[in-house]
């Protein structure tokens, strides 16, 4: 299984042009991926720079047949003109798809500190190798440590409930229909933007032991390279938001995936976005 996340910037290259097709091109070159998660798609909305109004969901859809196409829209906003203009992270899988989740994540006011609400998007996808895992994918806010610490809190509570749910038994009263209880299992993966560089205290918020016991995270780059620096994943090429190149996305992994972890690969040369993509590969 291989997976890949990217923070695509609305489709935004570093030439400030906004080419969903140069994304395809990009993932197509990085290699044949099971599942692809994306953050920062955006919907009718024209007013991001560069952007024509994309419907940037439907346009990689289109690009990757035989996938199946889940968006969690984090800003849901008029556009002014009576149609709705939507912000978020997608996940698209050619692997079978089971019950899917669209958790919005808090956004506590602070006055003085410019915010946005965030979404965690959960899929459960079904390997043929590994079995049935949820992969989860978010982009944490970039202004506020204090928020971001809160999103995590709140993605640690959605795994250990995930983990409880994983241990429970279907009742008579939940055969078919919306009560019917679908495989949520424990084991998971959790990927995207954090926002974060590998030093910060919010990477040791994630991979911090549950205290009901749950299988913990484990971060995916120190499972293949333990004691070696993050590769950057930010400022590689000139960019306003880092003085110095910066990890900030990441894969983290339960324990029993991260066994099955054989690659990490970070591709360092595309400028069709302001991060680079990742990926990681199980056994």
């Amino acid at each position: 299984m291989k997976l890949l996340s990217w923070n695509i910037q609305w489709g935004r290259g570093m030439d400030g042009r906004v080419d969903p097709a140069r994304i395809l091109q990009t993932i197509r070159r990085l290699g044949d991926f099971d599942v692809i998660c994306l953050q920062e798609v955006a919907i009718n909305f024209p007013g991001l720079p560069g952007s024509r109004g994309e419907d940037q969901v439907a346009e990689l859809s289109a690009g990757l047949p035989g996938y199946t196409a889940l968006f969690g829209a984090a800003t849901d906003v008029p556009d002014g003109r009576g149609g709705r203009s939507r912000f978020g992270n997608a996940i698209f899988s050619r692997l079978p798809v089971g019950q899917v989740w669209r958790h919005l994540l808090p956004w506590p006011a602070e006055l003085d500190t410019p915010s946005m609400q965030r979404v965690l998007v959960e899929v459960v996808v079904e390997s043929a190798d590994i079995g049935p895992l949820r992969v989860m994918t978010t982009h944490l806010e970039y202004y506020s440590q204090r928020q971001r610490e809160i999103q995590i809190d709140a993605i640690r509570r959605r795994h250990a409930e995930a983990c409880a749910m994983s241990a429970r038994a279907l009742l008579p009263e939940e055969a078919g229909g919306t009560f019917e209880v679908f495989p949520r299992p424990a084991q998971a993966l959790l990927c995207g933007d954090m926002n974060f560089p590998a030093s910060a205290p919010e990477r040791s918020q994630i991979l911090a032991p549950f205290d009901g016991g749950e299988p913990g995270f484990r971060d995916a780059w120190e499972v293949l390279h333990p004691g070696e620096r993050h590769a950057p994943t930010v400022g590689i090429h000139p960019v306003d938001f880092v003085k110095q190149p910066e990890c900030f996305d990441f894969v983290f992994v339960t324990e029993g995936l991260a066994n099955r972890l054989r690659a990490h690969g970070i591709d360092a040369t595309t400028e069709a976005s302001d991060h680079q993509p990742v990926w990681i590969e199980f056994a």
